[in-house]
C-alpha cells in the first residue's frame, strides 16, 4: 500500500533539548577552570618556587664598566633547600659578576647560618650584603655573617660603606629602615643596598642621591594576579613592590627575591638573579 502523497516515512530524528545542550557547556566550562586550578596550582606549589630567572638590566651613561649581580631573600632553610642553592651559586659564577650585592633575609633561625654561609663562600667574587628583618629576628649575631662575607672578598655593611677604587664606585649598605647613616658620596658611582625599599624615601628627604639603589624584602608579593599585581606585601614596602622605580634618591630596583617565606607559594612572580652592567658611555 502506498503511503499518502507528500508523508514521508521512516526514522524521525531531532536535535538534543536544550537543557542537555547547556548542561554539557556548563560541565565543560567546569571542567576547564578545574583544569586551569589544577595547573596553577602546580606551578604555584611546585614549579615556580624554584624556577629563577637571570634578567640582565643595563644602567647606560655611567662613569664606569662593571657587572654586578644582585641576590636577596633567600630564606635558605637547611638541607632540603641545598640543590636549589647549588644552581643559584652555579649559575652566578658563570655570569662571571665583578661582584656581587645581597640585600638581606639570608636565613630565618639562627642554625641555619652556617650552612648558609657556605653557599655564599662559594661566590667566585666579593659579595657585599645588608641584613634583613629575618637576620635580626634569628639571634644569630652578626660575626658569622661579617666572617663569611669577608672571606669572599666583600663585607657585610650594617650602615657601613666601602670604596671600590677599581670601578671608581662606593657602595653604601644600610641595616635600618629610617637610613640615619647617609655619608657623603666620594665617588663617581654610588650603589646603595637595602633591605626595605621604604628606605628609598628616607635617602630622599635626606637628599641624597645614587647611580643605583638595590632593596629585597617585598619578595614581589610572591602570588601576582593578572592586571592586578601583588595580593599582599610586607611592612615598608610602599609602593616599590617588584622591579625598576624612579625616585629622587636615583632609580631603585626591587628584587623579587630567591626564597619564599610563611608559604612556599609563588605565583607570576618567579625568584630571580638580576644582572646589572653599568658602562662607560
Amino acid at each position: 500500500m502506498n503511503s499518502p502523497q507528500g508523508i514521508t516515512t521512516g526514522v524521525r530524528t531531532s536535535c538534543p533539548p536544550r537543557r542537555s545542550r547547556r548542561r554539557f557547556w556548563l560541565c565543560a566550562a567546569l571542567a576547564g577552570l578545574l583544569l586551569l586550578l589544577a595547573l596553577a596550582g602546580l606551578d604555584m606549589r611546585v614549579l615556580e618556587p624554584r624556577w629563577f630567572r637571570v634578567r640582565t638590566i643595563p644602567v647606560p651613561g655611567q662613569p664606569i664598566a662593571c657587572r654586578i649581580v644582585h641576590i636577596t631573600d633567600w630564606h635558605y632553610h637547611g638541607k632540603g633547600d641545598d640543590a636549589y642553592a647549588a644552581r643559584v651559586v652555579a649559575a652566578i659564577n658563570q655570569l662571571k659578576p665583578d661582584l656581587v650585592c645581597f640585600t638581606g633575609d639570608l636565613i630565618e633561625e639562627a642554625d641555619q647560618a652556617e650552612p648558609a654561609l657556605a653557599w655564599i663562600r662559594q661566590i667566585q667574587c666579593p659579595v657585599y650584603g645588608v641584613p634583613g628583618n629575618h637576620e635580626d629576628w634569628s639571634k644569630a649575631g652578626m660575626t658569622p655573617f661579617r666572617a663569611a662575607f669577608a672571606a669572599t672578598g666583600g663585607a657585610w655593611l650594617e650602615d657601613e660603606k666601602v670604596e671600590l677604587p677599581r670601578f671608581r664606585l662606593e657602595i653604601t649598605g644600610f641595616k635600618h629602615p629610617g637610613a640615619v647613616f647617609t655619608p657623603p658620596r666620594t665617588q663617581p658611582a654610588a650603589v646603595a643596598l637595602l633591605h626595605f625599599p621604604r628606605t628609598a624615601d628616607t635617602l630622599s628627604a635626606a637628599g641624597r642621591h645614587y647611580t643605583l639603589l638595590l632593596s629585597g624584602h617585598s619578595h614581589g608579593g610572591q602570588v601576582r594576579l593578572p592586571f592586578y599585581g601583588a595580593l599582599i606585601t610586607p611592612y615598608e614596602t610602599g609602593p616599590y613592590d617588584r622591579g625598576r622605580f624612579d625616585t629622587p634618591a636615583g632609580p631603585l630596583y626591587v628584587n623579587p627575591g630567591l626564597g619564599t617565606w610563611f608559604v612556599p607559594w609563588r605565583f607570576l612572580c618567579r625568584p630571580e638573579i638580576t644582572v646589572f652592567e653599568l658602562k662607560t658611555e
